[in-house]
């Protein structure tokens, strides 16, 4: 275990939905003070005793170096494209870095900064990548010869009623992002490229149908980590059936591909945000376990909650949780002290046992206790916390 770094204040960048959450998880599960700063004034609550909110414009290098002084932690919900940026000037000024992007080459130009940091360069933190990527290390683990490793997570509206059957739940750059570049796998044991859309799936989860095809950044740095171990890994975004062909109709038919501006003005001013939504996580793995080929698969359905006093969404929750859940184990000594940290360095049971952990609670091992009397349904997230709930996760054994 590393010494635990003295993290006395917290900077969130981006005062969207996700990056309050995230501000409001830490001071509500770790009492400390947090400055959340965006480009323009937010539309939030006013500061309160823990939460205070400025202006910063992180393009500019010395409007981001004072927001980041007088910050040992830095979590950066701001969109991919201004990721590299935000971490060079975090390395620079020796502060501790996560944030949520599923952008590749953001993630490779973060990893170069690392080899001189003084601190922890994170990305990659959320839900895919992040809580995915650490789950998928867990249950290739947990097989004497690991042999095929099936991702799959959706963020989906609980009422789609268009033609894409789908609305819009998290950011739209990100979905851009993610629908549009090649998608890493693993296929008969090679590291290969795969193009986004393809795959094309259909399964059911406890009776629900759904379709699941690749898309871009899910699965982090996990591919080059089981490298040599798996035959075969994927991660597949979850979605509504026909909403693949109705997005493949945009962008290869129309070829929106290559006028993305484009593309985003007409999901923007065509499909509708939504705060109905549930998030799905399903994994499955197989391979060679006491001289028996068998499967292991885990499924958790994540809903929205209460959190200090204000509605969060699923996706909200569940992205948050995975970023502060790192936090937690950062400033408990449990993250190495600095350097590039992948998602999959870190326990699943390690995140499961943090004070946001139980959002997870479903991805917990079969037979670990009453965490897992509804191994289907994730708890809601709550303003406080069930005391039970904390220690039921707590308990938990290590495989």
């Amino acid at each position: 275990m590393a010494a635990a770094p003295v993290i006395r204040k917290v900077l969130v960048l981006g005062a969207g939905k996700v990056g309050g959450t995230v501000a409001d998880m830490v001071a509500e599960y770790h009492r400390l003070p947090v400055t959340l700063a965006d480009r323009q004034h937010a539309r939030h609550e006013p500061d309160d005793r823990l939460v205070s909110r400025i202006l910063v414009d992180v393009e500019d290098a010395a409007s981001l170096a004072s927001a980041l002084a007088g910050h040992e932690a830095v979590i950066n919900a701001l969109p991919f494209f201004l990721a590299a940026r935000v971490a060079a000037a975090a390395q620079r000024a020796g502060v501790h870095y996560f944030d949520l992007t599923e952008d590749v080459a953001a993630t490779s130009a973060i990893r170069a900064l690392a080899r001189d940091a003084r601190s922890v360069l994170m990305p990659q933190c959320g839900l895919a990548p992040g809580v995915i990527g650490m789950l998928g290390a867990h249950l290739a683990g947990r097989f004497d010869a690991p042999r095929d490793l099936h991702l799959r997570v959706g963020a989906l509206s609980r009422h789609a009623t268009n033609g894409l059957r789908y609305n819009f739940t998290w950011s739209i750059d990100g979905l851009i992002n993610e629908y549009c570049h090649p998608c890493a796998a693993i296929v008969q044991g090679e590291r290969v490229s795969l193009p986004p859309l393809e795959g094309h799936e259909t399964l059911v989860l406890d009776g629900d149908s759904y379709e699941a095809f690749n898309t871009s950044g899910g699965l982090g740095t996990l591919g080059e980590t089981l490298a040599g171990r798996v035959r075969n890994l994927d991660y597949k975004t979850i979605r509504y059936p026909g909403h693949r062909d109705a997005m493949k109709l945009l962008l290869h038919d129309l070829r929106l591909v290559e006028r993305r501006d484009l593309l985003r003005q007409v999901l923007e001013n065509a499909v509708p945000h939504s705060r109905e939504d549930v998030v799905i996580v399903f994994a499955a793995a197989s391979g060679m376990r006491d001289g028996r080929f068998e499967q292991e698969t885990r499924l958790a359905r994540i809903h929205g909650g209460r959190l200090r006093g204000v509605d969060r969404t699923a996706i909200e929750l569940a992205t948050a949780a995975g970023v502060v859940g790192v936090f937690e184990l950062l400033r408990t000594g449990r993250l190495p002290a600095s350097g590039f940290v992948g998602q999959e360095q870190v326990a699943l049971q390690d995140l499961l046992s943090t004070r946001v952990g139980n959002c997870y609670a479903a991805l917990a091992e079969p037979g670990a206790g009453a965490a897992r009397a509804a191994p289907q349904r994730a708890a809601p997230f709550a303003h406080t916390w069930p005391p039970q709930a904390r220690r039921r996760v707590r308990k938990e054994p290590r495989p």
